[in-house]
Parts: C-alpha cells; sequence; structure tokens
C-alpha cells in the first residue's frame, strides 16, 4: 500500500511539476490520469509478491537523500570532466576499480550499478558473479577506496535489510554445502 501511495504522490507531484501548476484542479485532474494509469498499468506497477511495507516505506523516506547523493556526484562528475576537457586539470590515472560485490543482492546490485554510471566520469563496465566484484570505469583511479566508499553509500540507501525478490532467491539445493 505504501509503494503505491509512493507511486501516485511522487506521479502527482511530476504532473503538476511538467504543466507549472499546482492548484487545486490541476491536482484534481492528475490525480484522476494517474489513478487511471496506475491501474491500466497494475500488473506491471505492482511487483508479485509485494515488498515488505518496511522496505517500501523506507525506499519513500530516504529517497530525497538519494536523490541529493546522485546529484551531488552529478555536479563533482561534470565538474571534473569539464575541467580535464578544457586543460585545467591533467587525466591523472583512468583505470578500472573492482567493486565487491559482498553480500549485496542482485536487487541491490543493479540500482547502484545504474547510480554509478549516471554520474559523469564512471561507467559500469560489467559485473563478474563468480568474483563478486563490479568492475566500474572511471576517470581518476587514483584512490580506489574513494569510489567503493561512494558505491557503499548508494547501496547503505537501496538495500534494506535482507530483503531479496522471490525470483532472485537461491534455490535451498544452491545453498545447502555439498557433503
Amino acid at each position: 500500500m505504501i509503494l503505491l501511495l509512493g507511486i501516485l504522490v511522487s506521479s502527482v507531484a511530476m504532473f503538476g511539476l511538467i504543466v507549472t501548476d499546482f492548484s487545486w484542479e490541476t491536482m484534481l485532474i492528475a490525480t484522476l490520469v494517474v489513478v487511471g494509469l496506475m491501474y491500466l498499468f497494475r500488473k506491471q506497477i505492482v511487483p508479485k509478491p509485494l515488498p515488505p511495507a518496511g522496505l517500501s516505506l523506507h525506499i519513500v523516506i530516504y529517497s530525497p537523500v538519494l536523490f541529493w547523493y546522485l546529484f551531488v556526484d552529478i555536479m563533482k562528475g561534470t565538474f571534473q570532466i569539464i575541467s580535464i576537457t578544457l586543460g585545467l586539470r591533467p587525466l591523472r590515472k583512468p583505470g578500472i576499480v573492482k567493486l565487491p560485490i559482498g553480500s549485496h543482492s542482485p536487487a541491490g546490485v543493479g540500482p547502484v550499478g545504474y547510480f554509478i554510471t549516471l554520474s559523469p566520469g564512471s561507467f559500469l563496465v560489467g559485473i563478474d558473479w563468480e568474483e563478486k566484484v563490479m568492475l566500474v570505469h572511471v576517470v581518476d583511479a587514483s584512490d580506489p577506496d574513494a569510489v567503493r566508499k561512494d558505491a557503499e553509500k548508494y547501496y547503505r540507501l537501496w538495500e534494506y535489510g535482507t530483503y531479496i525478490p522471490e525470483g532472485l532467491k537461491e534455490s535451498d539445493e544452491e545453498r545447502t554445502p555439498d557433503a
């Protein structure tokens, strides 16, 4: 329910931003349009099974923090790329940094890889599931620990507890060690 409410409120707010009008009439029309679209696309919007209410509430509450982190990282990356392109800073040490996945779920690795790629100057090259690492190309790989720390902040915001969607859970045979 919290997930649906979050989708409704954020979609109505986005509608208001797009038409640049937050009058009650516009918000009423937006609510009707969004409710209709949510009903029409209900099978795509509502995951089966539903995530726990705590996860949905966590994502709704911490979305502003996530957007702030993304904004700051995009601004830093943009400034870094512009200063290198204009010759104000030299291109020091570009390279690929291995970010350990550790115990993070595939449901957390995907969005975090996307968040990392949004910032100019960094790009998710690939994920090695056998070694449990994400390979990220960065413009300045002189401090790989700082790159790992930046990625970890996104994991802390995105992942809530140990939630793993049903389709991504390992089967019991895979978890049982061989005797």
